[in-house]
């Protein structure tokens, strides 16, 4: 690091107050952002949803919202609205646990009006602390244990470190070294080999404080370049920013080797949501910009090679099409019934639900993972006080637990990990019984049915024992990979096969937004000759990334 001497002991001369510390929070969240794909690449298996980097992102954004416009000096009244803003923010496991360190360094600070050395260090045990009690069953190798890791190291250096920046060196180095050993405490992140996601991401966030402190550039990022099937721009949406109004996509042949470095300070300078994959040569770039520079990036890549393919959107219009989608009809819900809340990933997917009786659907799934207070947005205004949320998705679990805990009503989270279980569950739905009753019952529902999820390999790896090639299709059968595939519909039959399909008395394919009606059904015929004694539905799910979820009862 090339480090502004000068500036640093200015810091040092300065107390850590509250504007200090939200100045320190911008510079994280920023460093974050600027390595953002970095982190939702590190994926343990090679599907498109890799979304750890947005959903702390989101959640750092939510406590930057809280506190952006504030004057607060007060370090401890600070540290608390951070933490409100994260809680309630807080997107995906890696968010909610993050947003779970936010609230263990505010309970480390707690009165306290600047920043030492010691407080820094108990806020970060705090920190640990926190983190590991709001997990059930904590798993090493993970974000949990880089924090971990940094409140050892800095509470063995208390000692010897003159003031709370030597500690912040101290906890930067300790989480970069963290996160290098997790693939040896997480045995599927070596298998993979990844370090872990969140881990890496909090190295990032506690890395940007630091590098504000030495006066170096948080814009540049950590160079990296995805594979073409692993950029993911579903997630971009999520962060359309004010004046950003066109999303730019442009495949070409760089003339010579390309610079990264100096492409990406280019592109900096047009717009944001920058993204870069390459694949057999060829590169793409992804941008938002305004609408008075939506030509800048084709001309500037013409400049520097050879333009394959264009597509320019409007961001506006698509969200607009995203909020008008499917006006839809829920349940009515009485005073002392149950409301059942669920997230669903696609438009078909929630047409199935709201037919069941749902009461509110909250949009979100794989790389869109909805934050605790949209979550709790959904029933606060229902007229009951008995809710029970349906996830249907792993990473959504942790956020819908946190919605429980900040709300007076009556909340139960069945932990439907995906789509299908969320179905079966709400066939056991009884509206005006009792809630702990209905949904015990909802539980026990979910282990009637199996789930299959069909993809595309964003890299090549090896896991589970299967082979995956980058481009590949790929099978999932309640979330493990099981078949690599040429083709999506061998896919589907040896996934059926793993799944011993035989065996069960109806398969319902549900496909997603890249699959036509007319495919599925052909799918489904090929389905039906093999297996003739099932019964065999074909539904539109709408689901982005999965050409099909497929349930298996």
């Amino acid at each position: 690091m090339g480090v502004d001497l000068a500036r640093v002991e200015k810091f040092r001369r300065m107390p850590i107050d509250g504007q200090s510390l939200k100045r320190l929070i911008d510079a994280g969240l920023t460093w974050l952002r600027t390595n953002q794909q970095i982190v939702n690449a590190l994926n343990v298996f090679p599907v498109p949803d890799g979304d750890t980097g947005t959903n702390m992102v989101l959640t750092l954004q939510a406590a930057w919202n809280e506190v952006k416009d504030s004057g607060v000096h007060n370090l401890s009244d600070m540290a608390a609205m951070v933490s409100k803003g994260a809680l309630m923010g807080a997107r995906g496991n890696s968010g909610v646990i993050t947003s779970q360190i936010l609230r263990g360094f505010s309970r480390g600070v707690h009165e306290k009006a600047t920043l030492d050395k010691e407080a820094l260090v108990k806020a970060f045990g705090e920190a640990r602390d926190t983190a590991y009690k709001g997990v059930v069953r904590p798993v090493e190798g993970t974000i949990l244990t880089v924090i971990k890791e940094v409140a050892i190291a800095t509470e063995a250096a208390l000692g010897s470190a003159k003031d709370a920046i030597e500690i912040l060196e101290v906890a930067v180095k300790a989480a970069d070294e963290a996160v290098k050993r997790t693939p040896e405490l997480l045995p599927v992140l070596k298998q993979a080999g990844v370090v872990d996601s969140g881990g890496k991401g909090l190295f990032f966030i506690l890395e940007g404080m630091l590098r504000h402190v030495y006066g170096e550039s948080l814009e540049t990022p950590t160079m990296s370049v995805q594979s073409l099937s692993a950029m993911n721009f579903q997630d971009a949406m999520e962060e359309v920013e004010e004046g950003q109004d066109y999303e730019i996509v442009v495949d070409f042949v760089p003339t010579g080797e390309l610079d990264l470095i100096s492409f990406y300070g280019r592109l900096e300078e047009m717009g944001t949501s920058i993204q870069v994959g390459e694949g057999e040569g060829m590169y793409r770039m992804h941008i938002h910009v305004p609408t008075e520079k939506r030509y800048e990036p084709i001309d500037y890549v013409m400049g520097i090679g050879t333009v394959t393919k264009v597509a320019i959107e409007n961001l506006l219009a698509q969200m607009d099409d995203i909020q008008k989608a499917s006006k839809l009809q829920f349940a009515t819900v009485e005073p002392g019934q149950i409301a059942v809340v669920v997230v669903s990933p696609g438009t078909g997917l929630s047409r199935i639900f709201a037919s069941l009786g749902v009461a509110a659907i909250v949009p979100g799934g794989q790389t869109m993972n909805p934050s605790t207070q949209d979550i709790l947005n959904s029933f606060e205004n229902l007229p009951t006080d008995k809710v029970i949320i349906l996830p249907n998705n792993k990473n959504i679990i942790l956020a819908a637990n946190q919605a429980k805990e900040v709300t007076v009503k009556q909340v139960a989270v069945v932990p439907t990990r995906n789509v299908p279980q969320g179905l079966a569950a709400m066939l056991s739905l009884i509206p005006d019984g009792e809630l702990e009753a209905v949904a015990e019952k909802m539980t026990k529902a979910m282990s009637n049915v199996k789930t299959g999820e069909i993809t595309v390999a964003t890299r090549t790896v090896d896991i589970d024992g299967v082979s995956v090639k980058d481009g590949q299709v790929i099978a999932l059968l309640d979330g493990k990979l099981v078949v690599s595939a040429e083709s999506v519909e061998q896919g589907v039959m040896e996934l059926l096969e793993k799944a011993n399909a035989a065996e069960s008395e109806l398969v319902t394919l549900f496909y997603g937004e890249g699959m036509t009606h007319a495919e599925a059904n052909r799918i489904k015929d090929v389905v039906g000759k093999k297996y003739s004694h099932l019964e065999i539905e074909v539904q539109e799910g709408g689901q982005p990334h999965y050409q099909f979820v497929i349930s298996i009862e």
